[in-house]
C-alpha cells in the first residue's frame, strides 16, 4: 500500500477503541482495555485463556493487531468478549 493511501486510512482509526457488530447485529464501540479469549495458542498465550487488549494497531496491509502484554498479535487469534 502506498504511504498516502495508508495515511488516509489511518485518519479514521484509533489505537484506543474499536467498533464491532454483536451477535444481535448491533454496532458497539469498545474502549481499551477490553477482554478477549484466545482461540489458538500463540506466543505466551494459550487457547481458552482470557487476555486484555491494551492497544489496537494496524499493519501496512491494514490488518488489525491487538497489543497484549506489550506484544502484538493479529486479531484473528481472538474472540472479543462483549457484555451487552
Amino acid at each position: 500500500m502506498q504511504k498516502n493511501n495508508l495515511m488516509e486510512q489511518l485518519k479514521y482509526s484509533s489505537s484506543k477503541c474499536i467498533y464491532i457488530v454483536t451477535k444481535e447485529n448491533k454496532l458497539k464501540q469498545l474502549f481499551c482495555p477490553f477482554r478477549v479469549t484466545v482461540i489458538s495458542s500463540i506466543g505466551d498465550l494459550v487457547a481458552g485463556q482470557g487476555a486484555w487488549v491494551k492497544e489496537i494497531k494496524v499493519t501496512v496491509d491494514l490488518i488489525t493487531v491487538f497489543v497484549i502484554k506489550d506484544k502484538a498479535y493479529y486479531y484473528y487469534h481472538f474472540n472479543i468478549e462483549v457484555n451487552i
